[in-house]
């Protein structure tokens, strides 16, 4: 490898900083936290897609 010992951290640093405190939403009694609630938005497209796309189907079927 070439370049300065420390690139090689940069690349593996994370994008966001992991050592300050986390943000939170709050719905009356619901706390859930921003990375949490990205997630399960993420999980939800996820879910959405799979119904939309048409299964697969076999060649000799009908």
């Amino acid at each position: 490898m070439t370049g300065h010992p420390h690139s090689v951290e940069r690349g593996l640093a994370a994008p966001i900083d992991l050592n300050g405190t986390g943000q939170y939403v709050h719905w009356g009694v619901v706390q859930v936290s921003v990375a949490n609630l990205v997630i399960i938005g993420l999980m939800l497209v996820v879910f959405v897609v799979a119904l939309l796309l048409p299964f697969p189907r076999g060649r000799g079927r009908r």
